[in-house]
């Protein structure tokens, strides 16, 4: 358990949080949210002591260890395998199974793992990373937009590795969906507070606004009932039958607090510049090859496609199979090996590519780069698109060298809405975003009147958008005529796919499905339902009593946990030590009855998933 006691954090004259408490209990699961620039990634450093509050503390206990995701690439071992195995403790330092299940999730082959870490890309040499702090099995995992280097396939395979995490978590992600299906509670950092929430980022955002639009409502009944009040007196001051009444209400507004009406929260704000599309189809593609040399294998082969001009195609598949390769060659930045791509003559096209940050000038100011892309633009629009992307007033005349890396992101994905397009070519454009960024540019590009062509791993957002898919998976490269959700449901990923029909042909063996009359079934069936009833009731028992001992010790643990609060506040050395003690005490029975509640879950699903089987027979 870690407790933040009045903690407060500002650099210069902006305020990230302040006066900030917080609890992380036992097997809690967090998805850390709010805005790019509120303190994020600075609560993540100050957890792992790379750098420190203001005022107030942390308190974490004893031997509790806390690992995070590194940027920092330093190889030592001679292989993937070994500088994975770096991650594992002395006591399960033989343990190479667990490195290898880890390294094969993260997408790296078998043949991979003998191979030295420096000669992979910086994506994978990430992963590797990733890999070590997941065999270390911290007692407190930080993960920092761990999606932005995975493709969609390690992505899917991490969501149940982290749900099935025994120990703390922390998770900052723009991906919505990614982050919703693995934790258990939400912690938002807003307004300069923190505040923490269980269920999903739904939950969080719909609470959030209801009580602002209550507080809004109290402040402007509150403005009307103070107006009244003054106009009251101002009315009757010099008439003496009123004197005391006046008096009363003087003291009446002496006593009224007052609220600050709530600054709004600035956001990313995307509307493309559609340019004018007459015709059905905008792009066609026929017989397109491609490979970076002739020794090398085709990274795309004999490719067709047809383009819609209000398509919504998104490029999905594992990574290094060629997704950002092809989308290079309809911008025209490679030319093909064969084939032929033809956009009609009224296409525009728009490029994003999150790794092309180098084409910005560096001297120049964010509204001068603007205006060097554009030039029939004027001052005002660029201005305009400044705002948009949060560099309004002074911010718009910073230099692009001294920007980071989201924030030159963010002055591209600002050309791209000054220039007037019918088509958007868009690889990742999601990945410095936070989430409600995220959120708006989805929005932006249904509402965009022209065709989509994205590379997205983000779940989510293919769901929401993509209306055709073009798939790179291990057979190569193909169409799907239809949206995500169909894509699952019909053809599903190569790995996850062979693992379903395996599991399906070993059940259709144990349980003789096919070979036996129905009215055998039935009755087969009948009697394995009372035998699996029999054996969930009780399971379904044992977990309702955990339960309930778990909130009541939830309870006890909230009692200390604001106990031990008013003991820091009040510096009482002897009262911190015996309420932090206790607070430990009520943690580790919470911790043990939650490995108890794991285990019969576990067998309860285990047990249902059988009984639904047999029903389904």
């Amino acid at each position: 358990m870690i407790s933040a006691l009045n903690i407060s954090k500002q650099f210069g004259s902006q305020v990230l949080f302040k006066d900030v408490i917080f609890t992380l209990n036992a097997r809690e699961r967090i998805g850390l949210v709010g805005r790019n620039g509120h303190g994020k990634s600075t609560l993540f450093r100050i957890l792992c002591g790379e750098d420190s509050c203001d005022e107030g503390k942390i308190l974490i206990p004893n031997n509790y260890t806390i690992g995070h995701l590194s940027q920092h690439l330093n190889f030592t071992k001679a292989t993937v395998l070994e500088e994975a195995c770096l991650g594992l403790s002395e006591e399960n330092k033989h343990d190479e199974w667990k490195a290898e299940k880890i390294l094969s999730g993260l997408g790296f082959s078998e043949s991979d793992f003998s191979k030295s870490s420096l000669t992979f890309s910086g994506g994978y040499q990430l992963r590797i990373n990733l890999a070590k702090v997941l065999l270390s099995e911290p007692n407190l995992l930080l993960l920092d937009e761990p999606t932005n280097f995975l493709d969609i396939v390690s992505i899917r395979w991490l969501i149940p590795f982290l749900k099935s995490w025994k120990n703390e978590m922390i998770i900052i992600s723009h991906d919505r969906n990614f982050m919703d299906s693995v934790v258990t509670h939400i912690m938002g950092i807003h307004r300069q507070g923190i505040k923490k929430l269980e269920g999903t980022t739904g939950n969080y955002y719909t609470k959030v606004a209801e009580e602002e639009e209550l507080y809004e409502k109290q402040r402007i009944n509150e403005d009307k009932k103070r107006s009244e009040t003054e106009e009251f007196v101002n009315r009757f001051r010099a008439k003496a039958s009123k004197a005391k009444q006046v008096q009363s209400r003087v003291k009446q507004l002496e006593k009224m607090g007052q609220r600050d009406r709530l600054d709004s929260i600035a956001g990313l704000r995307f509307s493309f510049n559609g340019a004018p599309f007459t015709a059905k189809r905008i792009l066609e593609v026929s017989n397109l090859n491609f490979s970076y040399a002739p020794d090398q294998p085709k990274l795309i082969d004999n490719f067709n496609l047809t383009v819609g001009k209000n398509d919504k195609i998104c490029i999905i598949g594992k990574n290094g199979k060629g997704k950002t390769t092809l989308l290079k060659l309809l911008a025209d930045f490679l030319t093909p090996v064969g084939g032929e791509i033809d956009y009609h003559p009224q296409a525009q096209k728009a490029y994003f590519e999150q790794s092309n940050t180098g084409t910005l000038h560096e001297n120049m100011t964010i509204e001068e780069e603007l205006l060097y892309n554009h030039p029939t633009g004027d001052r005002k629009v660029s201005r305009s698109i400044c705002g948009a992307m949060m560099f309004s007033g002074d911010l718009a005349l910073k230099k692009i060298g001294v920007l980071s890396g989201g924030e030159k992101c963010r002055v591209m994905l600002g050309n791209l809405l000054l220039k007037p397009a019918n088509i958007l070519l868009l690889d990742e454009p999601t990945n410095h975003l936070d989430m409600e960024a995220s959120d708006s540019l989805m929005e932006a590009i249904n509402a965009f009147d022209g065709a989509t062509i994205m590379i997205t791993h983000s779940e989510g957002i293919l769901k929401g958008v993509a209306t055709r898919l073009i798939v790179f998976n291990d057979d190569g490269i193909s169409l799907f005529e239809g949206g995500y959700k169909r894509f699952l449901k019909e053809v599903g990923w190569t790995g996850e796919e062979n693992k379903m029909s395996r599991s399906q042909t070993s059940s259709d063996k144990v349980e003789g499905k096919g070979k036996q009359s129905k009215k055998e079934l039935r009755k087969a069936r009948a009697v394995l339902t009372r035998e699996r009833l029999k054996i969930l009731k009780p399971l379904e028992e044992k977990l309702k009593a955990l339960e309930s001992d778990i909130e009541s010790l939830e309870i006890e643990l909230s009692t200390s946990n604001e106990a031990l609060i008013i003991a820091s506040q009040e510096k009482d050395s002897e009262a911190i030590a015996l309420h932090s003690k206790s607070a430990q005490q009520i943690q580790r029975k919470i911790g043990a009855l939650y490995e108890e509640i794991g285990i019969a879950s576990d067998e309860y699903e285990r047990e249902k998933a059988l009984l639904h089987k047999e029903e389904s027979f």
